[in-house]
Formats: structure tokens, C-alpha cells, sequence
């Protein structure tokens, strides 16, 4: 939008609607037109089942349906109640639960987490780092914040994790700035569905350590929200402990989305933990992040919350809620897998995959092959280096039938 009438653009670059909704918007025109065969939907950014509706875990439903009125009328304290506080470390950290000092501060979704990081985190004016394949909102929030996105290359030639390319941005960073926020999208990376090794990790931890020194403040804000949908639950969490006790100096933030964990995408229910071995730290976190939180979204919804408490102060409820969510993480990567094996076969080069709601195809005119592609009833998003396929909103059928498509319309 180059011009504007009353508001100011304040150096934010603000399109005429967003990319993902707009793309989206367009794909539900054409079911209305033409029906919903007609049409492959692969915008969306929740898990949908093969009939095309919302999977909802009816575990939680049911909690949800008996919850009482001031379980979700009343206002819920700033940082999310204690009940809710206790369990969200539960849900994110599994049998991992960190030995060092961790604070839990309620967010709307795994959004909140990463806003309100980045607010305390660093000066107006800095760089925040990330990957160059990373969720676009990450540079719509720093945007907001007075901060821009920078990048690094994900991949090396070998396509493995780039800890050359990794290493070089953040001594640039911080010969600049005296502290550095780095977004760290793992596992199931969102767009990509890469994950990082437990060797990617010690790698990239020694390099901030090395590079931080003493004196350079680093906050490694750790987004979780696929962590639930990525496979095994304690696999995928085996690389948390390597975040304990670090240096006082690099701070690590967990932003965990309960959205996506329990379904309740709506309902805006996620958290930001720290990781400290400084208690000071950890309580300075607290007050930094709620003062945030009440400035802007003031509270988060107390339903949600409730749901979660009730849920873990329930051991059978909770083996119930574990099973279901698994049942339909199977189903994801039944479909993932599949996607990855015709592409092979097709041809098409795909990001490495690992696990989650996206895989992507890297190439030169996105937005030009997303219209080709349209045309033909498919629609996905065009993001900057490629296309972003969501596997969570399209049957295991619809998997296998688009790497041929996407090749042909890249031709």
C-alpha cells in the first residue's frame, strides 16, 4: 500500500490484504463457484481431516462443553492463572522439565510469545535474525515493534543446516547491536517441515556462546508451535535440556501454541517460557512480559486455560487428549511422507522435510507459478524463495497428486 489517507505508515510495509487469508479467500470463491471437488486448498493452516473439516479433539470438547460460567466469563490475571501456569510447562517441556529457573507468561497463541519477546528483547531500531525460509508474520511483527527481519541461509550446499551462514549473521549482528533476538523454528519448521538435529543444536549453541562472549545479550526464542504434530512427543523434545543453564547472557524463550496442541485455534491459548539458571533473570521476565501483555492484549481468554488445567489435574482425561492428538498426528504424517515420495518420483525438488503442517518447493517465480496453479483449481502460498504446500488441510490423495502438477506448472 504506497499511499495512505489517514493513518501512518510508521515504516511498516502494509500490503492491501494478507497474502495467506487473500490466497485462501480466492480458493473458497472458487467452491462456491465450482464446487469444493474442483478445488485443492492447500492455504490453510490448521489440520483438517479427509472429509475437509477441522479436527477438533473431541477430549477437549467435552471439557469445554462442561466448563461453568465463570470459567469463562471472568477475567483471567494478566499472566494466565497459577493452575494454567503450572500445566503449560507440563504441556511444553513433557518428561523434560528443565533443572534451572523457568517462568511461564500466558499469550493468545504462539503469536503473543514472539511479539512480545521481541519487544523486550530488543532495542527499536535492531535486527531480529531468522532463517531465510521462516513464517512471514515474524517480519509483519518486528515491523510493528520498530525492528526488521534479517536473514541467514537455512541450508548449505548439501542441504543440511547452515551453521556457516548461521555463524557469519550473528557476528555481524552483534558487532552492531548489543543484544541479538534469533527465532529458532523447530521441530517441524513452518514452512519447510525441517527439523534440527541434536547435532544442528550443539552446533548452534556453541557458536552463540563463543560469539555472545560475556557481554552480548542473546535471546534464542525457541517457536514450538508444531511440536505436538511432529512424531514422537519425547523425540522431539530431546533437545531441550541442551537449553538448561546456559549463560546468564543468553536467554532462552520457548513459545509454546496450546492453539495448535489442543485444537483450540480460535480460543488464542499459548505461553512464553524462559529457561535461566538466574533467578533474577526469570523474575524480571515475568514483570517485563506481563507489563507487555497489558499493554496490548491486556489478558488472554480464562476458557482455554481452564480446559488445559483440567486436563492435566486429570490423569485419565489427559492419556485420552494424548491418544487422540496422536491418532491424528499419525494421519498428518502418513500424508507428509506421502507428499515427499511423489515428488521424488516426480521429480520436483522439494525443502528437506521432516515433520509438520508444511513442506515446501523451492524456485524463482512463486507468485507466477501460485496463478498458473490457481488456474488449475490448487492453491498455495507463494512465499520468497518458493511455494509453501500446507499437507495439514488436504487428504493424503490430494499429496501424491500435486508434485506432478507443481512440476508441470513450473515448466
Amino acid at each position: 500500500m504506497s499511499e495512505f489517507i489517514m493513518a501512518q505508515q510508521n515504516g511498516r510495509n502494509i500490503p492491501l490484504e494478507d497474502k495467506i487469508f487473500g490466497i485462501s479467500r480466492l480458493a473458497n470463491e472458487m467452491i462456491a463457484e465450482k464446487g469444493e471437488k474442483a478445488v485443492t486448498n492447500a492455504t490453510i493452516g490448521a489440520l483438517l481431516d479427509d472429509e475437509g473439516k477441522l479436527v477438533v479433539l473431541s477430549s477437549v470438547v467435552e471439557v469445554l462443553k462442561n466448563l461453568a460460567p465463570e470459567d469463562y466469563a471472568e477475567y483471567a490475571p494478566i499472566g494466565g492463572t497459577a493452575e494454567f501456569k503450572q500445566c503449560i510447562k507440563k504441556a511444553a517441556f513433557g518428561k523434560y522439565q528443565p533443572k534451572c529457573f523457568t517462568e511461564a507468561v500466558a499469550t493468545p497463541g504462539g503469536t503473543g510469545a514472539i511479539r512480545n519477546t521481541i519487544d523486550n528483547y530488543s532495542k527499536i531500531g535492531d535486527q531480529v535474525l531468522t532463517s531465510d525460509w521462516y513464517w512471514a508474520n515474524y517480519s509483519s511483527i518486528a515491523q510493528e515493534m520498530g525492528r526488521t527481519a534479517t536473514t541467514y541461509s537455512l541450508f548449505d550446499d548439501g542441504s543440511n543446516f547452515n551453521i556457516a551462514a548461521f555463524k557469519e549473521k550473528v557476528e555481524k549482528l552483534l558487532s552492531e547491536q548489543e543484544s541479538l533476538v534469533i527465532i529458532i523454528n523447530t521441530p517441524a519448521h513452518n514452512p519447510t517441515g525441517y527439523s534440527l538435529t541434536l547435532e544442528d543444536w550443539d552446533k548452534l549453541l556453541k557458536t552463540v556462546k563463543e560469539i555472545a562472549g560475556e557481554d552480548k545479550k542473546v535471546t534464542l526464542l525457541v517457536d514450538v508451535a508444531y511440536i505436538d504434530f511432529a512424531g514422537d512427543p519425547d523425540k522431539y523434545r530431546e533437545f531441550l535440556p541442551k537449553l538448561e543453564n546456559l549463560p546468564a547472557n543468553i536467554l532462552p524463550v520457548i513459545s509454546y501454541s496450546a492453539s495448535k496442541t489442543f485444537t483450540l485455534y480460535g480460543m488464542r491459548c499459548g505461553a512464553m517460557i524462559c529457561m535461566t539458571p538466574v533467578k533474577e533473570v526469570a523474575q524480571e521476565f515475568v514483570r517485563v512480559c506481563q507489563f507487555s501483555s497489558r499493554a496490548s492484549w491486556s489478558n488472554c481468554p480464562r476458557a482455554s486455560m481452564v480446559v488445559l488445567s483440567k486436563i492435566y489435574e486429570d490423569k485419565a482425561l489427559l492419556e485420552r487428549v494424548d491418544k487422540e492428538r496422536s491418532y491424528y498426528c499419525d494421519l498428518l504424517l502418513k500424508r507428509g511422507k506421502a507428499f515427499e515420495e511423489e515428488a521424488a518420483k516426480a521429480g520436483l525438488k522439494i525443502v528437506p522435510f521432516d515433520a509438520g503442517f508444511f513442506a515446501s518447493i523451492p524456485c524463482d517465480n512463486p507468485d507466477e507459478i501460485s496463478k498458473k496453479l490457481q488456474q488449475q483449481g490448487i492453491f498455495l502460498v507463494p512465499l520468497a524463495k518458493g511455494l509453501r504446500v500446507s499437507i495439514a488441510s488436504i487428504t493424503e490423495k490430494e499429496c501424491r497428486m500435486l508434485p506432478a502438477k507443481i512440476l508441470a506448472a513450473m515448466k
